[in-house]
């Protein structure tokens, strides 16, 4: 099974997960996805967190801060809570994982980063 895929099974099994994709923000562009209902445009959210991440790294540099320092990414929105996840050994690749949780649904944060955090080796782009 492809590694991009097997990563989006298992971050889309996360309690409360809908929706999962794996973006390269430097091109903008969608390594894979899958969803359960969020009825997310995958395009559009790797067109645009692309430049939440870009803007966020941007603004971390001008601030003295190393860009690695960046865990995740989190907008709490009023029924999901949407997180993107900078993969650390893809960064200079530019990629992420964006997921999409059902808020009342979701585990704490520091599980669900636990869970992101152990997908990362299971990727080789």
């Amino acid at each position: 099974m492809d590694t991009v895929e097997t990563a989006l099974e298992k971050a889309l099994a996360i309690s409360g997960a809908t929706g999962v994709a794996i973006v390269d923000f430097r091109q903008r562009r969608v390594l894979g996805w899958l969803d359960r209902g969020s009825g997310l445009d995958m395009d559009k959210v790797a067109y645009g967190d692309s430049d939440v991440m870009r803007a966020k790294l941007y603004t971390l540099e001008l601030l003295g801060y190393p860009p690695d320092s960046v865990e995740d990414i989190l907008i709490t929105l009023d029924r999901e809570l949407h997180m993107i996840r900078p993969l650390p050994r893809l960064r200079e690749g530019g990629i992420f994982i964006y997921l999409v949780l059902e808020r009342d649904q979701t585990l704490s944060l520091d599980e669900i980063r636990r869970q992101l955090r152990s997908l990362e080796p299971l990727l080789t782009l």
